[in-house]
């Protein structure tokens, strides 16, 4: 097996991996394989920066006047869909 197939193996799993979905043994392996290899590394170091970022946008509220807004065009568009019928 060619390494740059056995790193496409390996970040396909990152994102199991980042997610705790790997069992024990998978895990350990792609943990090796981050220690042996720097491409895959920083590729799972992306991974985990995009993540964490993702999480903390959608941790946040949005304003109460945007939210008051949107449900209002939400209820525009039901009130057209209701009217079409």
């Amino acid at each position: 097996m060619s390494r740059e197939h056995d790193c496409a193996d390996y970040l396909e799993q990152i994102v199991y991996f980042l997610d705790n979905e790997l069992d024990t043994a998978d895990c350990a392996a792609v943990r090796v394989h981050l220690d042996e290899c720097g491409p895959c590394l920083e590729k799972y170091d992306l991974q985990r920066t995009v993540k964490t970022i993702v999480a903390r946008s959608c941790s946040e509220r949005a304003p109460d006047g945007l939210m008051d807004r949107v449900r209002v065009q939400i209820r525009e568009v039901q009130i057209q869909i209701t009217e079409q019928r």
